[in-house]
């Protein structure tokens, strides 16, 4: 492990801590329950220390201090162990007895430790539900992100509603005049769900298996985050006929597909609130003695009502109502419909808003169907997240199957525009040493949303065009060099989202060179016969790699080297292995007989 030491602790080093596994050592910090993980602890007798008190708590309980045994002296460092075993999440700390002064070994990532002086950052383990797992199915392929309205305007039958923008090779997004003004969001291009079956054959060279759809449901926005009506898909997106057949046609190539599931909140224009008076229903909005009324909270009817964010046009919904709870996961709710109809599993909006009774029920539902794969929008590390003052158990067995990847989104941007290595090597073991090993394999690891400016253009302008407005963002555009200097990166980039654990979430267009700052301009159509070949062809590439090699569906992973701006992991299991390294500095490296060109990788 790393050691690191604080300038006001004398130099203390050869301290090693490991975990281990019926006697095996694992980097691992996740297990389930029942399994007994022994922390070994080696302290040179250099250091003086007389022995390791282990301080350990269950989330949420008071800490408990474990002594260390002593085992064994091996050369001249003294062996240590105890043992961890239980239920839930614990964190934990280690002391070092030395004389009349205490010692703390305090977690960096997780795995390594800094000798401090004071209790600082802990460790955590998680010990998860014995029967839990994730699909097979989402594990080793390429999901293929896809937000409808800006994919493909295919052939089959539709219904138009707002406004259509027919330009859809050289139209700009509508567009706020700064950034949290209200907005419409009601000029379309036209997207459809037709056009996602005429384009299948073009998402299997590459190497898709998974199709992520943003939202499809009813609704008078673009987005459609905003839901209309949960019981029917949009008519100006194909309608059911539309989904049913592409269901079918995906299956038929061995696709699978998750749907966009915005159930925190509705839509002011909903047959469940109808505000706007859309609907025939008598809505929240209408009359207090409505069969949704129960659904919302208002402050004073009935104008005032919690929303999400204080956006008036999405008004929160309120599972506590046992009613509204289980429209969405009871017996034939949405949950089990769509799923019914041939939906593979669900991408959960803001999951952080979604309770934990919410989020069994709805895995409960989803699990009694197929083998649906449930995802949360969580943006940070969701087994020590806390959201709204409460420790979330995402993944303690019967919740979530995995996350979207932002940190590692967020580590990758750093170690490529700053040469931040450590940061990055810190992120990434952090994440390997928190979850369980089914979601490791599932991990969604994306670098580019339909929520945040497209990867390609923050390596190209790491600014994030700060300080320009929305109009000047919706033309701007990279100059040449600074395009084909962050093409380079942009190909670093996405090798490592293909390749460390989890798998690849590809946002629409990425692989076309599309670019874009902030919501809605990282939203533009799909270039359709002007697509980059260059990245395009690179893209093909690294999905034939993940056909290849199973250790990208399952092997385990681990860094070489980490320097600078130079990395290098392993990634094994019995079948196959591969090393990566990556070269994001400005000149040609060696390692270890390997040259990698600067602003390049190579995969051995």
């Amino acid at each position: 492990m790393l050691i690191k030491n604080h300038t006001n602790v004398e130099n203390i080093k050869d301290i090693t801590l490991t975990r281990k596994v019926k006697g095996q050592k694992t980097r691992l910090g996740a297990f389930p329950e029942g399994t007994c993980v022994t922390l070994s602890l080696t302290l040179p007798r250099s250091i003086g220390a007389s022995g390791a008190v282990l301080r350990i708590n269950r989330d949420g309980e008071e800490s408990r201090d474990i002594p260390f045994s002593y085992i064994s002296l091996e050369g001249k460092a003294d062996l240590y162990e105890t043992e961890i075993r239980g239920d839930g999440l614990y964190f934990f700390e280690i002391l070092l007895l030395r004389g009349y002064e205490t010692l703390f070994l305090s977690s960096v990532n997780n795995l390594d430790f800094e000798v401090t002086e004071h209790s600082e950052s802990l460790f955590h383990i998680l010990f998860y539900k014995k029967d839990f797992d994730t699909p097979d199915w989402s594990k080793g392929g390429v999901m293929y992100h896809i937000f409808v309205d800006r994919f493909c305007r295919g052939k089959g039958d539709v219904t138009l509603h707002g406004r259509l923008n027919e330009d859809w090779e050289n139209g700009i997004p509508q567009f706020a005049d700064k950034v949290g003004a209200p907005l419409s969001n009601d000029i379309f291009f036209g997207g459809n769900l037709w056009g996602v079956i005429e384009k299948l054959d073009y998402l299997l060279t590459l190497g898709v298996t998974i199709i992520y759809l943003s939202p499809i449901f009813k609704s008078v926005s673009n987005h459609r985050y905003d839901t209309g009506d949960y019981e029917q898909i949009d008519s100006m997106l194909g309608g059911d006929t539309a989904f049913g057949a592409l269901i079918e046609e995906a299956h038929k190539h061995g696709i699978k597909v998750i749907l966009d599931g915005v159930f925190n909140h509705t839509g002011d224009d909903s047959k469940y609130f109808n505000k706007r008076g859309s609907y025939d229903t008598v809505g929240a909005y209408n009359s207090l003695r409505s069969e949704y009324a129960e659904w919302f909270n208002f402050e004073d009817f009935p104008d005032t009502y919690e929303a999400w964010w204080g956006i008036e046009i999405m008004p929160r919904l309120k599972h506590k109502n046992e009613a509204c709870r289980h429209y969405f996961t009871g017996k034939d709710g949405i949950v089990e419909r769509w799923l019914k109809k041939g939906a593979d599993g669900w991408r959960l909006d803001v999951a952080d808003e979604l309770s934990d009774e919410f989020l069994d029920e709805l895995n409960n539902r989803a699990k009694g169907v197929n083998q649906a794969f449930i995802i949360g929008e969580v943006w940070e590390n969701g087994v020590t997240k806390t959201a709204y003052g409460k420790r979330r158990k995402y993944f303690h067995g019967h919740e979530l199957d995995s996350v979207m990847n932002y940190p590692l989104k967020n580590a990758i941007l750093s170690f490529l525009t700053n040469g931040d290595s450590e940061s990055f090597y810190n992120t990434v073991t952090e994440l390997y040493s928190s979850y369980p090993k089914p979601v490791l394999d599932s991990l969604m690891n994306i670098i580019s949303t339909h929520d945040t400016e497209r990867m390609l253009t923050l390596l190209g302008d790491p600014t994030a065009g700060e300080g320009k407005s929305n109009k000047e963002l919706s033309t701007l555009r990279l100059a040449p060099e600074k395009r084909r200097e962050a093409k380079k990166l942009f190909k670093l980039a996405s090798v490592i989202q293909y390749t460390v654990f989890g798998f690849p979430s590809l946002y629409y267009g990425d692989e076309a060179g599309l670019e874009g700052y902030h919501d809605p301009f990282c939203r533009l159509p799909y270039p359709w016969g002007k697509e980059d070949h260059e990245l395009l062809r690179h893209y093909k590439k690294l999905g034939a790699l993940r056909k290849k090699y199973t250790c990208l569906k399952n092997g385990d992973f681990e860094f070489i080297l980490c320097e600078k701006s130079v990395v290098a992991y392993r990634r094994k299991n019995k079948k196959d292995s591969l090393t990566v390294y990556i070269n994001a500095g400005d000149k040609k490296v060696n390692l270890s007989g390997v040259e990698i060109d600067a602003k390049s990788y190579k995969i051995i």
